[in-house]
């Protein structure tokens, strides 16, 4: 889907061109400010994330993205104020479209879930019900937010499932979950994300365990409802060649932070924080230029010199119970500075309208 110079060719699978970012998010549908989520440990109160701010306008499609244990997910089900216990936002500011997420009660917030902001959550198969056909869950999810009866109910899930491009899509409403694809049980999970006409849809690594080409076709689907219906769309992922293929900017978290935001060609033409270059080092190249020219001795020969080496960032994530002084990432970096092991970076500007948390962009 990659048609720009500025993302590496080799990332992308798809054709399409992803939507141009947005010139301007003046009055953004989203706006998360200073947002801390903590759960305790032995020590005391632990933040899984701190102070993560960002923005995201009407019909923009997101990518954030992070290592496993980064907090994106935490950072997507607080958008929902649904932080499991003992977890819970210490601070902060959710705002939708203006109104305050977290002035609501719990009954005013039950009205926003699905309604305004739908989810697709990693495992289809566990967040679907078992014992209850596709039809009836779909039903339910409409239900929940409109006056319809039960046939109307059941003509607009028909026509869900045909908007996601479920095949034989009113017999599919007789359905269990166990009688699906898995590509399949995450198009019906989409329906039941869709059934009220959300303003903005989460998107948790919705492409996970599926092969190749069923993944295509999620991504693909999702860029086109996004189109249609104008949704808004934030899709958590560790994918690096996912976000490439569909999103306008990308957030990148390491730790519980954001160290790094950028439109998606500013990002992979030119990463800045060094674990954001860390991120794109370690994706794999494939000689693809030479074979696509039907020079496979060549391809194979670059091979051999290490172009198609993978280059791992060293260590791991810390815990975020036991943080490094200063940046958490100063123990994995190849940059690293004095003043990296003892004073924690802020957020600088690195040109293209990128915000980057990092001393290297410090312009002091």
């Amino acid at each position: 889907m990659l048609g720009s110079s500025a993302v590496p060719a080799e990332i992308g699978t798809q054709s399409a061109v992803p939507t141009p970012l947005p010139t301007k998010r003046a009055d953004p549908l989203l706006v998360v400010e200073d947002l801390t989520i903590t759960f305790p440990s032995a020590d005391g109160a632990a933040a899984v994330v701190r102070g993560v701010s960002f923005e995201i306008a009407a019909g923009e499609f997101v990518g954030l993205v992070g290592e496993s244990g980064s907090g994106k997910t935490i950072t997507a089900l607080a958008l929902l104020r649904l932080v499991p216990a003992p977890g819970r936002i210490e601070s902060g500011r959710i705002r939708l479209a203006g109104l305050d997420l977290m002035a609501l009660s719990e009954a005013e917030m039950c009205r926003i879930r699905g309604a305004r902001i739908g989810m697709i959550f990693q495992e289809p198969m566990t967040a679907l019900n078992p014992v209850f056909t596709i039809g009836f869950q779909i039903c339910e999810a409409i239900r929940a937010h409109s006056n319809l009866t039960r046939r109307q109910a059941r003509r607009e899930a028909e026509r869900l499932l045909e908007m996601v491009a479920m095949p034989e899509s009113r017999r599919r409403l007789k359905d269990y979950p166990h009688q699906l694809s898995g590509g399949q049980r995450q198009r019906v999970m989409i329906a039941i994300a869709l059934a009220s006409k959300p303003d903005l849809l989460l998107a948790d690594e919705p492409t996970t365990a599926l092969d190749v080409t069923v993944q295509a076709q999620i991504l693909e689907l999702l860029e086109r409802l996004r189109q249609d219906l104008g949704l808004a769309v934030l899709l958590i992922t560790h994918d690096l060649a996912v976000v490439a293929e569909t999103c306008d900017r990308v957030v990148v978290m390491y730790a519980g932070d954001i160290v790094e935001e950028a439109g998606v060609h500013a990002l992979f033409g030119a990463p800045a924080h060094p674990y954001t270059r860390g991120l794109l080092s370690a994706l794999p190249r494939i000689a693809e230029r030479h074979v696509e020219m039907g020079e496979a001795a060549e391809a194979a020969e670059s091979d051999k010199s290490g172009r198609g080496r993978l280059t791992a960032i060293p260590g791991q994530v810390p815990d975020v119970s036991n943080r490094p002084t200063g940046c958490s990432f100063h123990p994995r970096c190849g940059d690293v500075m004095a003043r990296c092991r003892h004073q924690e970076p802020g957020d600088f500007a690195a040109g293209d309208g990128r915000r980057v948390r990092c001393f290297l962009y410090d312009r002091i």
